[in-house]
């Protein structure tokens, strides 16, 4: 195991609503969803109807630029609705769930005795591929690309974020048969971060055929890009993969079990929940099944995954293919007092503004509120302060803007995905939209490089 490798440029944000490390069996969903927004890039095309009867497994759409790529259905049932927006995306699959799950089946193997050709056909025919993503790009992976690494991240360090360690207790077979099938689809390393605060859960501990790295320090600390970054950074014409631990434990299922089960442990947090704990659900779950009965009256917004990336979703919407947390915070569209000329002990601030930041471990509650108008970018030196790569994060986002091609590549456009900016996006004093600017960044690469 490497020693322990320190962030320093960050920033943690301490919120009320961390959730109880305490595990609370879902009541079991009515309907379950999976949605094509929740893959960058993806264009579906349907390979089922309405009125379809499906197993766990069976396959919903696929990539219409990949056809091999194929998106199943976590739950059996039957095809309840197909939602679409405009010129008519498709905007979810929802799935009317039945009594008593049934499976698709799929190949049962010991990883080490296959080739890499048969676990890749496995993992798409299962769809369980789209749970491993690509770096640069922050896309689902090219089956037919080999990359020089495969990370994992152990750490979630967002604000509310999942204890990793108390997820993974009870799941170190499947978590090191998944790394098995990982480590055939690679020339180079399959590397997991924990955190190097406390000794590490026995999945972690004893897991085999991966490169162990400790790290320590503020968000972003947990994001994979930026271990990534210290560890093998990107350059042109490379390709890194990852994968989040729990989609390793998926994998591990598929080989041991022969199916694909989307059981998963999500935390329901924020300052809104009245019982903030971890959930047993089934992946794609509507999270009314978590939240019903348990969540403040007034007006709030809902958030699958966390308050910097996650996506807003309706109070009886569904919680997203790659997300651990469902975060319910107060949607703050009222007018306070004073505003800003307050003292603001209640308030939270990355700069010494209010005299909360005397009491270093308070808890906050902090809601949607911009608190300010949007207005061009402005150079004030605090994207830097929690920006911890060697990249120019401000002259980066104007090379995107400007749509430079080839200073985008110079100031490391191939390193980066939407999530290494949101914290500049908390700080920006401009209320610019950060991360929609980088995803449309990789989204120009990637018609510029094809």
């Amino acid at each position: 195991m490497s020693e322990i490798k320190k962030i320093k440029k960050g920033l943690n944000i301490n919120l009320k609503g961390k959730a109880e490390k305490v595990f609370i069996k879902a009541k079991p969903s009515e309907t379950y969803a999976v949605k094509p927004i929740d893959f960058a890039g993806l264009m579906p095309k349907l390979s089922v109807v309405e009125g379809d009867e499906v197993k766990a497994g069976t396959t919903l759409f696929y990539s219409k630029s990949d056809s091999r790529i194929k998106f199943t259905a976590p739950m059996c049932g039957r095809v309840k609705e197909i939602i679409r927006g405009e010129r008519r995306k498709i905007q979810e699959v929802i799935i009317e769930a039945c009594d008593k799950i049934e499976y698709e089946t799929f190949v049962k193997a010991d990883p080490s005795s296959l080739d890499r050709k048969a676990i890749i056909e496995n993992l798409l025919e299962s769809g369980l591929w789209p749970s491993i993503k690509q770096r640069p790009y922050n896309i689902i992976a090219n089956p037919d690309n080999t990359p020089k690494s495969i990370f994992i991240s152990g750490i979630d360090s967002a604000p509310l974020g999942v204890d990793y360690d108390f997820l993974m207790q009870d799941c170190e077979k499947e978590f090191q048969v998944g790394v098995h099938a990982l480590r055939k689809l690679t020339k180079g390393n399959v590397h997991l971060s924990i955190n190097g605060k406390y000794p590490p859960v026995k999945a972690f501990k004893n897991v085999k055929n991966t490169e162990i790295h400790k790290f320590t320090g503020p968000h972003p600390v947990g994001n994979v890009g930026t271990q990534i970054h210290h560890i093998d950074p990107i350059n042109k014409g490379e390709i890194v993969w990852t994968v989040e631990p729990q989609n390793v434990v998926m994998i591990g299922k598929l080989f041991l079990n022969g199916r694909y089960d989307a059981r998963k442990i999500v935390a329901l947090t924020g300052s809104e929940v009245y019982k903030p704990r971890y959930y047993k659900v089934i992946s794609g779950c509507c999270i009314t099944s978590l939240t019903e009965d348990n969540v403040r009256k007034g007006n709030q917004r809902y958030i699958s995954g966390n308050v910097l990336t996650g996506k807003q979703i309706e109070p009886d919407g569904y919680l997203g293919f790659y997300d651990s947390s469902v975060t319910i915070i107060p949607e703050g569209n009222e007018y306070k007092f004073l505003g800003w000329l307050s003292p603001g002990f209640n308030k939270f601030s990355s700069s010494p503004s209010f005299l909360s930041r005397l009491i270093p471990n308070k808890e906050f509650t902090i809601n949607s509120n911009l608190n300010g108008g949007r207005r061009a970018l402005m150079i004030t030196g605090q994207f830097e302060k929690v920006f911890p790569m060697d990249i120019y994060p401000m002259q980066l986002l104007k090379a995107i803007i400007i749509e430079d091609i080839d200073l985008m590549e110079k100031l490391g456009i191939y390193e980066v995905a939407e999530e290494d900016f949101a914290l500049c996006e908390f700080v920006d004093t401009s209320k610019t939209e950060i991360q929609a600017i980088v995803r449309k960044g990789l989204d120009l690469m990637i018609k510029e490089m094809n």
